[in-house]
């Protein structure tokens, strides 16, 4: 019997999203780079989905990992014992937040964030009506995927919540829809599967205004644009406000899995009574993932990365401006480029990938190129990431050309 390839193994038994897997065989990452088995070496577009905001493998983190590794790694995470990474990351993180935000529920991702935050949203209120938007994506389980305002990822695991009311990003008839029974208005404070979406400012602010006009709770979900990666630390900084509760993930652990929802005390302490232990996770706030992901907001911090974020994001905008770009969208070091269809976009996306470049779609507009590279990178490095761009652009136009006389 002959040895089965780790490809086939990874199609055989690891559960697949999609028919047709990249199926890249990666083996070691650094900095903005990664390498597949044959030692080809790729730029990373996309930073993990934006998970790996200072770049992968930074020594300080790899060096606190390994150091709470050896010290402990489970504990029993809540309620009994104190443990000094969640301890010493719940400062750093409410250190560099306003007043209001100062308990951190650590969670295990992103998704169970937004659980935790519709709950304790729920407990305070004792209402049940969310307000949330069309294009959102907060995490796919099931009370997330029922703020989702798509119905092409939702109709096959019905029934869902009921109560979510769905509206267009942007849309001032949101407004009047806040009312009484509104417990707690969710949106991303840069709205990311839609392809990169900013909001209007007086929009939002409209939006917090109502929200404590009817004693509801304004949940901001900056699992993606946290971090740096519009060019503040936190993407609600831009735009005069401050929610009651905000979702981090992705960037938060550093690379390690980690999800957060913060809040005031006073709001948070509901949770611990009527009933006791109103939210319980087993892993959440793991102490390797808070060390990590410590460790990495410390590189951040240190190195203020987020201050050129603007001007990366300046000479992203002058440098492609290849013909086949319908438009383009961006907030910070977060751009979509959009092309004539989805099919022109995967062409796009896949000639990148053959040359050394690994980028992506969105999960709302499939037509449109996701750019999203590690704060870190240089630029030198958006040089080079525009170049291969721009090539592979030209590529795929003479290809299409060619098929299309």
């Amino acid at each position: 019997m002959g040895v089965i390839s780790n490809r086939q193994l990874f199609l055989n038994h690891v559960a697949q999203t999609s028919p047709a897997p990249i199926g890249l065989e990666m083996v070691k990452a650094a900095g903005i780079y990664l390498w597949d088995i044959q030692d080809k070496r790729y730029i990373d577009l996309i930073s993990g989905f934006s998970v790996c905001n200072i770049g992968h493998s930074h020594p300080d983190v790899v060096r606190a990992v390994q150091q709470q590794a050896a010290a402990y790694m489970h504990l029993i995470v809540y309620g009994e014992f104190i443990e000094s990474p969640q301890t010493a990351y719940a400062k750093l993180l409410t250190d560099h937040l306003p007043e209001t935000l100062n308990c951190v529920y650590f969670t295990n991702s992103g998704a169970e964030a937004t659980e935790g935050a519709m709950k304790l949203a729920k407990r305070v209120t004792n209402r049940s009506k969310i307000i949330a938007f069309h294009h959102a994506y907060h995490g796919s389980t099931q009370g997330a995927l029922s703020l989702m305002g798509d119905e092409y990822f939702k109709n096959a695991f019905r029934p869902l919540l009921p109560d979510i009311h769905h509206f267009q990003y942007n849309d001032p008839a949101v407004l009047d829809a806040i009312d009484a029974t509104t417990a707690c208005v969710i949106l991303e404070t840069v709205q990311a599967e839609s392809g990169v979406t900013a909001p209007d400012a007086g929009w939002l602010q409209a939006i917090r205004q109502a929200c404590d006009k009817h004693c509801s709770l304004l949940i901001l979900d900056e699992i993606q644009a946290g971090f740096g990666r519009t060019g503040t630390l936190w993407a609600f900084e831009q735009y005069g406000i401050v929610p009651d509760i905000l979702l981090l993930g992705k960037a938060l652990g550093g690379g390690m899995p980690l999800g957060a929802f913060i809040a005031s005390h006073s709001l948070m302490q509901t949770l611990t009574y009527d009933p006791v232990l109103g939210h319980i996770t087993t892993f959440g706030g793991h102490p390797v993932s808070c060390a990590a992901g410590k460790a990495a907001l410390e590189v951040l911090l240190a190195g203020k990365l987020y201050e050129s974020v603007r001007e990366k994001e300046k000479l992203l905008w002058e440098q492609l401006n290849h013909p086949s770009i319908v438009s383009k969208k961006s907030a910070g070091l977060w751009m979509s480029l959009c092309f004539a269809s989805p099919e022109y976009n995967q062409a796009v996306v896949h000639q990148c990938i053959e040359n050394g470049l690994i980028t992506d779609w969105f999960l709302f507009k499939p037509d449109h190129l996701r750019i999203a590279p590690p704060l870190i990178c240089t630029r030198e490095d958006i040089l080079d990431i525009c170049r291969i761009l721009m090539s592979s652009m030209e590529e795929v136009a003479q290809k299409f050309q060619a098929s299309h006389p």
